[in-house]
């Protein structure tokens, strides 16, 4: 037995075992599955030749996460950036588009360019500060302080029902709800503007990111580097309790809370197994692709061009769909979030051929196939789209939660994204990866910075783990040290 043992093949617990190894630690990381990579694993598609990302698709952190930065990941990953970011088709059958250029995205959205300059402008600016911010524990101080307040009063602006006081067309709140519509969570609400604003504050500084290959490329990159340092992976090894990878000096564990409750048993102090145990997760996502004959045909030529298109109409339409899911309710004209990695990847399909990603918001634990309401949104702002689909493959929340244990009921944010989730991830307190089981940390994206493939749940519990166990820094992460 090494020194130090992760469980979990997931980002997280790839980077928290690429750290611990390349600080010269014996680093066994078991993964229960038969393949790594968990949330950013990639997979052929019912059909030999098509390859899809089981879950996350697009990564706007590829290039700004300070682990993937620190590890240099765009030296070993070919990622590319689209020449449009991120879309959303309007009814009028235009399109809001955002563009790496702010300048050239504000000039696109017309009377209301002014507004959304304003808005995300500054805090483009500084978004090392932003990113600073919202990649650690909230509970400290920031180094960018200006940045973290900027963040949070446009995160006030348009986190609640004034957020449309600036605006006097609808493009461009089409355009930001597209993107405060990833987090599971109702509209409008400070959690999920959030998040949007981050990540489109992310569109316009180093853009989103798709890897050429699929996002197992980003799994597959740190599980060499974790190798290369001496580092043993054991897949299909399935970890039932804490004792079963005891002697390690350290245990970090990419892990949901119930997850850790069970592995720890009579170890885990009864306070913090209710923490655990009643630890909130949030809604959950039914996710469907597809094979396409031909590229979708978007009324709309500018979608064409997106990395990924927030389908859903208006602000009013898409907050309406996500309240409904957040009441528990299935939407019959549900928001719908596409990735087209074909326009910049042509590695996903046979010449001529092309694979779409997408998913829908459902109540957690969800057993409904929503593959003809995600057909008929699409097909709404693509008429024509059901000609050139060749097959489909539906994953519901159910199937997703099987899929991946951290999912709970579908949740792929790993627990519920409201106000108190962010602060209580799983308990509050200035190093929530350390766990009262002396040794034991836990480092999934249940803890803070919450979801999103980063890598820094895992960084951020190996860096204390090396602290307390090992007396030890954060040992350098780039190519060649």
């Amino acid at each position: 037995m090494g020194d130090v043992a992760v469980v979990g093949a997931g980002p997280n617990g790839l980077a928290a075992a690429v750290v611990m190894a390349r600080a010269g630690l014996n680093v066994q990381l078991y993964e229960a599955a038969e393949a790594i990579g968990g949330g950013s694993r990639t997979s052929q598609l019912m059909e030999p030749g098509y390859l899809y990302d089981v879950c996350s698709a697009v990564h706007p952190m590829a290039l700004a996460s300070p682990f993937f930065r620190a590890f240099e990941l765009s030296r070993r990953v070919e990622l590319r950036i689209p020449e449009v970011q991120h879309g959303t088709p309007l009814d009028s059958g235009g399109a809001a588009l955002a563009y790496q250029s702010l300048e050239r995205t504000a000039l696109e959205l017309g009377v209301d360019g002014d507004a959304y300059r304003r808005l995300l402008g500054p805090l483009v600016k500084r978004a090392n500060g932003v990113v600073d911010f919202t990649s650690n524990q909230l509970l400290r101080l920031p180094k960018d302080p200006l940045a973290a307040v900027m963040f949070g009063l446009a995160t006030l602006d348009q986190g609640t029902p004034l957020w449309n006081r600036r605006f006097q067309e609808s493009a461009a709140p089409a355009l930001l709800t597209g993107v405060m519509s990833h987090a599971l969570g109702s509209q409008p609400s400070l959690s999920s503007t959030g998040a949007g604003l981050l990540l489109s504050i992310l569109a316009h500084a180093d853009g989103w990111a798709i890897p050429v290959g699929g996002s197992m490329s980003i799994a597959k990159a740190m599980a060499d580097d974790l190798i290369e340092h001496g580092g043993r992976i054991h897949v299909g090894e399935r970890v039932n309790s804490l004792d079963q990878i005891r002697p390690a000096k350290a245990i970090l564990l990419d892990v949901a809370p119930p997850t850790l409750a069970r592995l720890g048993g009579a170890e885990v102090p009864d306070r913090y197994r209710r923490a655990l145990e009643t630890f909130r997760f949030g809604n959950a996502a039914c996710k469907v692709d597809f094979i396409l004959s031909a590229p979708v045909p978007w009324l709309d030529a500018g979608l064409a061009k997106a990395g990924t298109v927030h389908v859903g109409g208006s602000r009013l339409a898409m907050a309406e769909s996500e309240n409904l899911v957040d009441m528990g309710k299935h939407p019959t004209e549900p928001y719908v979030l596409v990735s087209q990695p074909s326009v910049v990847d042509s590695t996903r399909a046979p010449e001529g051929k092309h694979v779409l990603w997408s998913y829908c918001h459902v109540p957690a634990n969800s057993t409904a196939d929503m593959a003809e309401a995600v057909t008929a949104r699409i097909e709404r702002y693509a008429p024509g789209f059901r000609d050139v689909v060749v097959a489909s493959q539906t994953t519901t929340a159910a199937e997703l939660s099987a899929y991946n244990e951290n999912y709970v009921g579908g949740d792929f944010s790993a627990g519920l994204l409201d106000l108190r989730g962010l602060v209580q991830r799983p308990v509050v307190s200035n190093v929530p990866w350390r766990t009262p089981m002396p040794g034991v940390y836990l480092c999934s994206s249940s803890t803070p910075p919450g979801p999103g493939v980063t890598g820094m749940p895992g960084y951020h519990a190996a860096k204390h783990a090396l602290k307390d166990i090992f007396g030890m820094q954060v040992p350098g992460l780039a190519l060649g040290l």
